[in-house]
């Protein structure tokens, strides 16, 4: 490692992508940047991922344990706690790093100790590394600093989890990943914003995020669970019922065509005042189209 410039800690947990997680990982050993503490965690698999990590750690030397499964958010407070970074990037065991990424990242935060956390722009790939087509990509969203408002009320595009590089002591300062919700990206940023930080998006290509059947983002309880219990511990902000409605109204939307069942449970938590353009669309795609699959 080079002592001249800090210590970025890339934290891996692994949880049955064997199919991907060699991919991820040498996507952080062939970074640019020459001082990356990489740990790797896997947390439980059932898969043959850990002979597949232990066949690279023997080539390239990287931290790596295994542990019974203990959940994401408690998997990235365990590795922090005995990392070395002052910036610290928690990764997805499913997705690619463009080698330029870490090394541009700590250039942009370098004399900024405002920004609590650093992102970028992402491209999609599916589970077989193919592109998405263009119109899906995020690949040119404009450069935004995001403070706590921005990202409550979802004033500007949120930063992608895939390309989050966090400030070690804006982690320490917000008591790091709440264990209780398994949803890592949304709280960390409403905690750092919360905090004071600013979070800033640069304009710059930095991940590929592999898009698959297995992604949290297609557990839909999962995903509303998490969010709502988020938006929930800033229920003092004089907008939380409007921000809790346009969710839960955004949810019923992309529920109502694909698990009906779970979108009556939705619309039934939204007031009739509170009801968007999106509860009317949810309403049509509710009665008048056909199932579909995500």
């Amino acid at each position: 490692m080079n002592d001249a410039q800090p210590i970025v800690t890339v934290i891996i947990a692994s949880y049955n992508h064997a199919p991907y997680i060699e991919e991820s990982i040498l996507s952080v050993i062939n970074q640019t940047y020459p001082n990356i503490e990489l740990l790797v965690v896997d947390d439980g698999s059932k898969d043959d991922s850990v002979e597949r990590i232990k066949a690279l750690q023997a080539l390239h030397g990287f931290d790596f344990r295994v542990q019974e499964n203990q959940g994401l958010t408690n998997t990235l407070n365990g590795a922090i706690a005995r990392s070395k970074g002052s910036l610290i990037v928690p990764f997805g065991s499913d997705d690619i790093m463009l080698p330029e990424r870490i090394a541009t990242q700590v250039a942009y935060m370098d004399g900024k100790p405002e920004v609590g956390i650093c992102a970028g722009n992402i491209e999609l790939i599916d589970a077989d590394g193919n592109l998405y087509p263009e119109k899906r990509q995020r690949r040119d969203v404009p450069f935004r600093r995001l403070d706590f408002d921005d990202m409550f009320l979802e004033r500007k595009p949120y930063p992608p989890a895939p390309t989050l590089m966090i400030r070690r002591e804006a982690l320490d300062k917000v008591g790091g990943f709440d264990p209780n919700i398994r949803l890592e990206d949304l709280l960390i940023e409403l905690k750092v914003t919360r905090a004071g930080y600013f979070i800033d998006g640069l304009n710059v290509l930095m991940a590929r995020y592999r898009k698959h059947a297995t992604n949290s983002y297609k557990n839909h309880r999962f995903m509303i669970d998490n969010i709502l219990r988020s938006y929930a511990l800033f229920s003092d902000h004089p907008l939380y019922d409007e921000v809790r409605y346009k969710f839960l109204s955004s949810m019923f939307l992309k529920t109502a065509n694909r698990d009906r069942k779970l979108a009556r449970e939705l619309l039934a938590q939204i007031p009739f005042k509170a009801w968007n353009k999106k509860t009317w669309r949810g309403l049509g795609r509710l009665y008048f189209s056909p199932l579909e699959k995500d």
